[in-house]
């Protein structure tokens, strides 16, 4: 399920994991479970931030190099 997640709302799960955390809404006996799932869904953003990375980049390689065709 965590791969079928998209970055918007990876992140806002990971917002409302953090803020539980900062106000102390979460017990002690779930903290370990939030802190896992945060952690996946900090992988699934930086996967999708460096694969849109990638493809910028390679959109940005293509618009620079010469064009064959005049």
């Amino acid at each position: 399920m965590s791969d079928e997640l998209n970055y918007a709302a990876a992140f806002e799960e990971l917002q409302k994991i953090v803020s539980e955390i900062e106000q102390g809404e979460i017990s002690v006996d779930e903290l370990s479970e939030k802190v896992k799932r945060a952690a996946q869904l900090i992988k699934i953003c930086k996967s999708k931030l460096t694969t849109t990375e990638e493809d910028v980049n390679e959109i940005l390689k293509e618009l620079d190099s010469p064009n064959d065709e005049k």
